[in-house]
């Protein structure tokens, strides 16, 4: 069955995330539907690189699908596009090696988060509001820490029992563009809540309510569960959070961080 990659970009603000689930409107369940109009065909599998949650966006999904078709990647593209909401957009669609995993393939990925010093009538759905002053340098400070291969316990809503909450974050970037302030975080993998809750973590930093040393203590907590109470409750809104990118053995190197709107 010939395998396609497709790239894909959406705001999640009205999906209950990637992942299909029951009685929910979500991203991959309106591509698969998109699908089966397209093509009318039922036998085929969509992949993607990773969940994103209710109300995440995406510049870039990566997802690969494997359907028998006659179609060149372009006109079935476009044929999907044409049978999707305004919201989901399929950027590119190409063929793939029949071993290319949208998932499993990945070595890196990257997600971007908007903050906004300042209130916007236009932006709300994909910025987080902090109406307190905040301090760059003391969140890019605080966000040393979170750097390397850790364990991210109490940063997750995973289960340490179940799933191993190691990860490689490779960086954390902290940048200003106008009114915004935009945090970077590029690593292996992501855990469930685990950007959001950094990004809230980094926040509570930068309007002086914790220190950077109290901050990497989220990841050397004694008592994880209180630990993963207070991170629950700083976690930045779903709103300010995109998946930027997922790069694949071969591709360029994330270049300089850039808003995805403009606020001055």
């Amino acid at each position: 069955m010939p395998r396609f990659k497709l790239t894909i970009e959406y705001a999640g603000t009205r999906y209950s995330g990637w992942q299909i689930q029951n009685n929910a409107r979500t991203v991959a369940g309106e591509i698969e539907r998109a699908i089966r109009e397209a093509t009318r065909r039922d036998e085929f599998e969509l992949y993607g690189s990773g969940r994103t949650d209710a109300g995440v966006h995406a510049l870039a999904q990566i997802a690969h699908l494997d359907l028998y078709t006659d179609l060149a990647p372009e006109v079935l593209r476009r044929r999907i596009n044409d049978q999707l909401p305004a919201d989901i957009h399929i950027r590119s669609a190409e063929k793939a090696p029949h071993k290319f995993h949208a998932r499993h393939d990945a070595i890196e990925r990257a997600y971007l988060y908007q903050i906004s010093a300042r209130r916007t009538a236009f932006g709300k759905p994909f910025v987080w509001w902090v109406r307190e002053p905040l301090s760059i340098e003391a969140m890019r400070h605080a966000a040393r820490a979170f750097v390397g291969m850790q364990r991210f316990d109490a940063l997750t809503a995973d289960d340490p029992d179940e799933k191993s909450t190691r990860v490689l974050v490779d960086a954390v970037e902290i940048a200003e563009a106008g009114a915004l302030i935009l945090i970077r975080v590029r690593g292996s993998h992501f855990l469930w809540k685990m950007v959001r809750r950094l990004v809230g973590v980094l926040a509570a930093v930068g309007r002086g309510e914790l220190t950077a040393p109290e901050a990497a203590r989220f990841l050397e907590a004694g008592d994880v569960a209180a630990a993963k109470k207070t991170a629950a409750a700083l976690a930045a809104p779903a709103a300010g959070l995109f998946l930027e990118a997922v790069r694949y053995k071969g591709d360029v190197p994330f270049g300089d961080i850039r808003p995805v709107i403009t606020i001055e």
